[in-house]
């Protein structure tokens, strides 16, 4: 590949970046600190872009330079943060959330796909008594926080700003038109997590637990409630207002992943989720493209239980409620 045919390229790709009602180069133009005239010089070919151009470029549009010249090198260039107990701040991974759904969202033509190995991240903020509970955990198991280490699980310790982030993410969410594939085992590992602390004698009270059970038991109502209608609507307001369109599949055997795939524009991306609560991204064409491929295989392999199937679709969440029924049961022994 000669220079201008990588360079013509590069600027191809950047414009796939960047949200159909922003101007590509005037966003170019910004980050080269340059006027817009030196950006369409560049995108013609008239000025050859320098190497420090090229490396702020690919690194502010989180582009592969390998992938770019068509290298074969087996490898996929994925971004992402690694958070540990040092480092993590909650506050921060929720604004970082809220911007990340705000920027596909920004783009006139996006679908999302999630594959839920557990109950998606955005749906705990429906309830501020769940979203304290994943948060104690989050912060006592998986960063294992020292101030954490010998504290039980109290509703009041739960910063109410966190909350509204959370609940700030999940109106995002709301708006992207979106298909969930969910499988029974969706909600079991926030049961064990519960049950857990239960056995480890880490709740103040029976009734703390049972808060955090009806709480469950309303956002699988709720999720019911959206692909009965099949699409989302804000929980808190009565006339259930249409938001995004909401498809949602049930698999009997496979069980997903959390991954998430997003197609903005017609450009895809792929989110991977990984220890617990982190998520990596990659813009790599063959990896999305077989990630693609992957969900609409799933997809042709899974019944559909939004606005049609009501059979299957009240089976699924009967069986759900029945799991969340017994360990509410379970606590009155």
């Amino acid at each position: 590949m000669i220079i201008s045919e990588l360079q013509q390229e590069l600027f191809q790709t950047i414009k796939k970046n960047i949200p159909g009602h922003l101007s590509a180069t005037e966003e170019i133009a910004k980050v080269l600190n340059v006027s817009v005239d030196s950006v369409y010089r560049r995108m013609r070919g008239e000025k050859t872009i320098s190497l420090d151009e090229l490396y702020t470029l690919c690194s502010h549009y989180k582009i592969s330079l390998d992938s770019l010249m068509n290298i074969q090198t087996g490898a996929f260039h994925f971004e992402g943060k690694l958070i540990d107990s040092t480092t993590f701040r909650f506050d921060r991974y929720l604004t970082d959330m809220i911007q990340n759904t705000a920027y596909f969202i920004s783009f006139k033509q996006k679908e999302f796909y999630y594959l839920c190995k557990d109950i998606p991240i955005f749906y705990h903020f429906l309830f501020r008594d769940l979203a304290a509970f994943k948060y104690y955990f989050w912060m006592k198991t998986i960063f294992a926080f020292p101030d954490f280490k010998s504290k039980k699980f109290s509703f009041a310790e739960y910063p109410d700003e966190l909350f509204e982030l959370g609940q700030k993410a999940l109106a995002l969410y709301n708006q992207l038109p979106c298909a969930e594939f969910w499988n029974i085992e969706t909600i079991n590992s926030t049961i064990r997590q519960i049950e857990f602390y239960r056995e480890s004698q880490m709740f103040r009270s029976d009734e703390d637990v049972l808060r955090i059970y009806d709480a469950l038991e309303n956002l699988i109502n709720h999720v019911e409630s959206q692909a009965r209608l099949g699409y989302k609507f804000d929980y808190y307001y009565a006339e259930k207002k249409l938001i995004s369109n909401y498809q949602m599949y049930y698999n009997e055997v496979v069980s997903g992943d959390n991954h998430m795939v997003v197609i903005l524009d017609g450009v895809k991306v792929t989110l991977i989720s990984h220890t617990m609560i982190n998520y990596m991204m990659t813009r790599d064409v063959a990896f999305n493209e077989n990630m693609y491929n992957h969900v609409q295989n799933l997809m042709k392999r899974s019944t559909q239980i939004s606005s049609v199937s009501e059979k299957e679709r009240s089976r699924f969440f009967r069986f759900l409620r029945e799991r969340i029924h017994r360990r509410k049961e379970a606590l009155k022994v």
